[in-house]
C-alpha cells in the first residue's frame, strides 16, 4: 500500500514535514517528561531520546540538551529529579520531499513556559 498517496495526498510536502516534526516533538515530550534524571545520567538520557525519536517517519536528525544547571542544583537524598519541559532544549529536523523543517522545544524565559514551535522551514 502507498501510505503517502492514500493518507497524505491532501497536504503539501511542507505541511507533511511540519506534521512529522510536530508529532515527533509531542511524542518526545509526553514520553520522556517525568523520567528520573541526574547529572550522571543526563548524557545517556539525551542519547536515548535522540536514538528513539530518530526512528519516527521523516525524521532526519535530533539534538537534545538537558539543562545541567538544574541538575547541579539538585539537593536531595536521592541525587536525581524528574525531567521537566523546562529542562529540555530540543531541535527536530523533519524532511519530506524537498522540504526540511526544524521544530524546536525550549524554555522561553519571558513566557515562563517550555514552548514548541516551528523554528525554520527550508528546502533540501
Amino acid at each position: 500500500m502507498d501510505v503517502d498517496s492514500k493518507y497524505f495526498s491532501n497536504i503539501s510536502e511542507r505541511e507533511r514535514a511540519i506534521f512529522e516534526g510536530a508529532i515527533t516533538m509531542g511524542a518526545l515530550f509526553h514520553q520522556f517528561v517525568g523520567t528520573p534524571v541526574s547529572i550522571r545520567s543526563a548524557s545517556s538520557l539525551e542519547r536515548s531520546i535522540k536514538d528513539a525519536m530518530e526512528l519516527q517517519p521523516c525524521i532526519n536528525r535530533l539534538e537534545v540538551t538537558i539543562n545541567r544547571d538544574t541538575l547541579h542544583a539538585v539537593e536531595n537524598e536521592y541525587d536525581y529529579i524528574s525531567l521537566t519541559g523546562e529542562m529540555l532544549d530540543v531541535r527536530v529536523w523533519a524532511v519530506y520531499g524537498n522540504k526540511e523543517v526544524v521544530v524546536r522545544l525550549k524554555y522561553v524565559e519571558e513566557l515562563n513556559y517550555p514552548l514548541m514551535y516551528v523554528e525554520n522551514i527550508g528546502e533540501v
